[in-house]
């Protein structure tokens, strides 16, 4: 198997379906629109209403990106402006400025790819998505675990220790708990990438 990672803009349907969509057709999952759209639309919809969904968003452009190794999709890294998510009116994830700042805000890596740099590879994909799309900076909110292990189920909003190896640095603390895990607002200025 080649160890070749290369990060694309998830523009494929069926790629993105094959990190965030439900391994069986009637399963309801959250198809990585939890945190992009308000949680009224999102919560109505069943079964299949949101792989539909996720079909007609990518009609107008990526939603994040992909990890691919040799053609074949094994992570996913949701990213878009902050202002287009909910994270725009999140009472438990600060705003620290006005900066027009993106998001990342879910990495997910499939069984029997994990442990090989590919959340790795999606930060660093997701900083270069956002710097190609002029955003100024990209901001995270992974959990600050520590060295304590992390349920997997939980693992989607990543974890401190690869966003500050990607760059990503302490912004401000939330008053979000994911698992037991306290988030914490990291900000990767892309600004200082342009000189």
């Amino acid at each position: 198997m080649s160890t070749e990672i290369e990060v694309r803009p998830a523009t494929v349907f069926e790629d993105v379906r094959a990190l965030v969509g439900p391994q069986r057709p009637d399963a309801s999952v959250c198809w990585c629109l939890s945190y992009r759209i308000p949680s009224k639309v999102n919560n109505a919809m069943r079964g299949q209403e949101r792989g539909a969904f996720v079909a007609k968003l990518l009609d107008d452009g990526p939603l994040g990106v992909l990890a691919y190794r040799d053609d074949v999709p094994v992570g996913w890294a949701a990213v878009a402006p902050r202002a287009d998510t909910t994270f725009a009116r999140n009472r438990k994830i600060p705003h620290v400025d006005d900066l027009p700042v993106w998001s990342v805000w879910c990495i997910r890596v499939r069984p029997g790819h994990r442990g090989q740099g590919i959340s790795h590879a999606l930060i660093q994909g997701a900083v270069g998505y956002a710097r190609d799309h002029g955003a100024p900076a990209l901001e995270a909110y992974p959990l600050d675990n520590g060295e304590a292990r992390v349920d997997q189920t939980m693992a989607y909003a990543g974890l401190r220790a690869n966003f500050e190896a990607a760059g990503f640095r302490w912004a401000a603390d939330t008053t979000s708990v994911l698992n037991g895990h306290p988030r914490v607002l990291l900000r990767h200025d892309l600004t200082q990438d342009l000189d």
